[in-house]
């Protein structure tokens, strides 16, 4: 069932969802707040943008202009008619095809930013993956991986450029690899924790296309108190 809901804290956004599919998370929030925008940026890339969260963010920081690429043409709809709600059709352009495809038609050194918040889990056959296919192609990397989103920002990132992702600690390891292996340089990262005392389950990091080596280590992000309410710095996104 469609809904529209307006964007957290955004109270002159709104988004359209679809119960069915996977509605977008905190992670979509945080994404976009913590990625680099200089304000020379022309071109942003959003990858995997479902039903748009990411873009209509980064709309409010940046006058650049924003392509969501998404796989799947119902969720790439939602996405549209959310663009078309916002009056952002001038800036924000969804494309309904596969990323691996998409970026192969793309000349080199286009964007000045990318963003992306991929699937979480590899995907083995032996993954506990979810019928809705909706949900699958969200959470598992059954059609796009880490090894395939840095190589696609090798490409498309304009020297010095950024990319920001937004993934799970226990795959920090991983993604640095990845950056590494095509010359992307880990600049800064940052861990959410659920609340203080516990071990963190999110992580922002950002790279720089041949960027200087230097990796910053950001404040720590507690999104519960202990009594279970939302800490003052995660209640800014629900005003």
């Amino acid at each position: 069932m469609k809904v529209t809901n307006y964007l957290l804290g955004y109270k002159n956004l709104k988004i359209i969802q679809d119960s069915e599919m996977f509605n977008f998370s905190l992670d979509s929030v945080l994404l976009p707040n913590f990625v680099t925008i200089n304000k020379k940026a022309k071109k942003i890339l959003d990858i995997g943008c479902g039903n748009a969260p990411i873009p209509l963010i980064l709309s409010t920081k940046t006058n650049a202009k924003i392509i969501g690429v998404e796989i799947q043409k119902s969720v790439s709809l939602l996405a549209e008619e959310s663009i078309k709600i916002n009056k952002k059709d001038d800036q924000i352009t969804i494309i309904n095809e596969d990323i691996n495809e998409f970026y192969k038609k793309c000349e080199t050194d286009t964007f000045d930013v990318i963003t992306c918040n991929p699937p979480f889990f590899k995907y083995k056959n032996t993954s506990n993956t979810n019928k809705n296919d909706y949900k699958t192609i969200a959470r598992h990397e059954v059609k796009l991986n880490l090894e395939q989103i840095f190589m696609i920002a090798k490409k498309l990132l304009k020297n010095n450029g950024v990319i920001a992702i937004v993934n799970r600690p226990e795959r920090f390891v991983e993604i640095i690899e990845c950056m590494k292996k095509n010359n992307i340089e880990p600049k800064k990262v940052q861990f959410v924790y659920p609340k203080k005392d516990m071990e963190a389950n999110i992580m922002l990091i950002e790279g720089s296309k041949n960027g200087n080596v230097g990796l910053k280590i950001m404040p720590p992000i507690y999104t519960h108190l202990d009594s279970g309410e939302y800490t003052d710095e995660i209640k800014k996104y629900f005003e």
